[in-house]
């Protein structure tokens, strides 16, 4: 169980690793793209930061879920 636990979180980790990436890239080698405006006059960069606020707690909430899919939880029958 511990192990599972540990390969589901490792990749989701890797995923936000990715997302975060893209973001420092785009700050680094593309910098003038971040001005951009795409939505309602705020820039990309603000929208990305958000967004990786927000993927960070949808992919907390994906670990819970995946995480407790196993049956092992203390408060229900049977757990442990």
């Amino acid at each position: 169980m511990q192990t599972r636990n540990a390969r589901i979180g490792f990749v989701l980790f890797l995923v936000y690793l990715m997302l975060y990436g893209g973001f420092v890239f785009l700050n680094a080698f593309a910098a003038e793209s971040m001005e951009a405006t795409p939505l309602a006059g705020v820039n990309l960069a603000i929208l990305y930061g958000f967004g990786l606020i927000v993927a960070a707690f949808v992919l907390a909430l994906v670990y819970g879920w995946l995480a407790d899919q196993e049956g092992n939880h203390p408060n229900k029958e049977g757990g442990q």
